[in-house]
């Protein structure tokens, strides 16, 4: 059912959400940019609908919502172990097409990659509801027609500013209370048609080998600096590491997991001082296959969403659309009789 929901009913339903909902999403934060009078847009707790940020691209992904920084798992005493609290609260997300579609790849990994499910990830998954922001267009680096993740429907409000009203789409009926009263609308999101940036995603088979050992990778080990901030910013990035953290004479503590990533300096090394890539373009290699490769060889679909948040936070300008490119162009020579 779709609703036209005026300024001052707006404020009114936002406040009537909020005594149910914690409420997420874009935000302006002052002086969190590169330098120190920049502003950002991130995403952090929504007060009123001032707060939400609707017509810029977030810097970084909504992904900490369900999946924490740093996340304590139990506390441990010389009695045992116990589990933190969680908050009872639901959730109720701000957020772009794109990233609905790269917290269905946090799903897949998180759980549906094998036989147990992630405890710790679906508590907090559970709670979370999507309020869908329309995109009226394409962003800078955004490549979203090219992923197929422009227009997902898995949301529970879709949404879309005109002016001063608001036009919703109610799928999840639990949510049409609050529209008793507004007038009926005929709104349905829709996705972008058309981005900046167009790519063709390639299509690489197990014999495609040489793609491993390619030249074009060296340019990575020349520029990457190894920040991770790609890995950070990316909404399907899902690796993590643990952290065990002592209190006082180490007898009290608590067991985190805090994130890491495949460009960050010793996540791939071993005992006795091995490591799988010691090379930054080795590491590019193996986000770049397997955001467009490995991942939909096993499940069917990229990881990738072409959000283009690597590219927008990368301080040495490294696009991702263009690594995507020059594997076409590698594998077109190699294909050439």
């Amino acid at each position: 059912m779709g609703y036209r929901v005026t300024e001052s009913e707006m404020t009114a339903l936002f406040q009537a959400l909020k005594q149910k909902y914690t409420i997420f999403g874009p935000k302006i934060q002052q002086n969190g940019g590169r330098f120190s009078d920049d502003a950002i847009v991130g995403y952090g707790l929504l007060e009123s609908m001032s707060d939400l940020a609707i017509t810029e691209k977030s810097y970084f992904s909504p992904k900490e919502v369900v999946f924490p920084i740093r996340q304590t798992l139990f506390y441990f005493t010389p009695e045992g172990i116990s589990e933190p609290e969680s908050e009872q609260q639901p959730i109720l997300l701000f957020l772009r097409s794109c990233d609905i579609e790269g917290i269905k790849r946090l799903d897949t990994i998180f759980l549906n990659n094998g036989p147990e499910r992630d405890i710790y990830y679906e508590r907090l998954r559970e709670k979370v509801k999507f309020v869908l922001m329309e995109c009226t267009q394409g962003f800078d680096n955004c490549f979203c027609v090219s992923m197929g993740s422009q227009n997902s429907e898995e949301y529970a409000l879709g949404f879309k500013s005109v002016g001063s009203e608001f036009l919703f789409d109610v799928k999840d009926q639990g949510f049409e209370a609050y529209f008793e009263g507004a007038a009926l609308s005929d709104y349905v999101p829709v996705g972008v048609t058309e981005n900046k940036i167009t790519l063709r995603i390639p299509e690489i088979r197990r014999e495609d080998t040489m793609i491993f050992d390619h030249p074009l990778w060296q340019e990575y080990t020349r520029r990457c600096i190894a920040c991770g901030r790609c890995n950070t910013s990316c909404i399907t990035c899902s690796c993590f590491t643990m952290q065990d953290v002592a209190y006082g004479e180490g007898r009290l503590g608590e067991r985190r997991r805090r994130w890491a990533g495949c460009h960050v300096d010793g996540f791939s090394d071993m005992a006795g001082g091995h490591s799988f890539r010691r090379k930054n373009g080795e590491r590019m290699r193996f986000k770049t296959l397997h955001k467009i490769s490995d991942f939909k060889r096993r499940f069917g679909f990229h990881m990738c969403v072409g959000c283009g948040r690597c590219t927008d936070v990368c301080p040495e300008h490294i696009s991702f659309s263009t690594a995507i490119e020059k594997i076409n162009t590698a594998l077109q020579e190699v294909s050439k009789p």
